[in-house]
């Protein structure tokens, strides 16, 4: 049974498939929770027969890894998945992760991968929120300067009614008699 063996200690179980002796682009597949590399068995073997080579580990505490008491959080994860990518030398790797392996794929790629990852697809995935707070910051932004603009660029017999978009209705209510 293939492991590597992290910092912490924990086994990582992986399996390894290629065509002709490790040739061929590798892909690395993320399982979700509460699965195993198992579950992409279907999907390895058709890359398998187009040439990839096929990757997928069992995440610590899931399947033949080991069942830890520490380190399930997606900073440890991918610290693992960096493990095995190191321990088997791949490079110009696609990573593929699925649900919460879509959230260690994509810490993994951002922490771990300059230098090795050519792709990083996500299916149905759980990345880490801050991945996107940038975005949706720049978005939000974006979308109020536009708001504002066109506010402010209406015919002024919209604005008749002497309240702000940008305020509450809350406050712009009056009591009835």
């Amino acid at each position: 049974m293939p492991t590597i063996k992290t910092n912490d200690g924990a086994e990582i179980f992986y399996k390894d498939w290629s065509a002709k002796n490790g040739s061929g682009q590798p892909m690395v597949f993320h399982h979700g929770w509460p699965l195993s590399a198992d579950d992409w068995d279907t999907q390895m073997l058709f890359f398998l027969n187009q040439g990839y080579r096929v990757i997928a580990h069992d995440r610590r505490g899931h399947g033949r890894s080991s069942q830890t008491a520490q380190g399930h959080d997606m900073d440890t994860y991918a610290a693992d998945v960096a493990a095995v990518v190191a321990a088997l030398d791949l490079r110009d790797v696609i990573h593929v992760g699925h649900s919460t392996g879509g959230g260690e794929a994509t810490r993994y790629v951002a922490r771990h991968g300059k230098g090795r990852t050519a792709k990083l697809v996500l299916i149905g995935a759980v990345p880490p929120i801050e991945v996107f707070d940038g975005l949706r910051t720049a978005r939000t932004a974006r979308i109020r300067r536009r708001f504002e603009h066109d506010w402010r660029s209406q015919p002024t017999a919209l604005h008749s009614t002497g309240t702000s978009p940008f305020r509450s209705t809350a406050t712009t209510a009056r009591a009835q008699p």
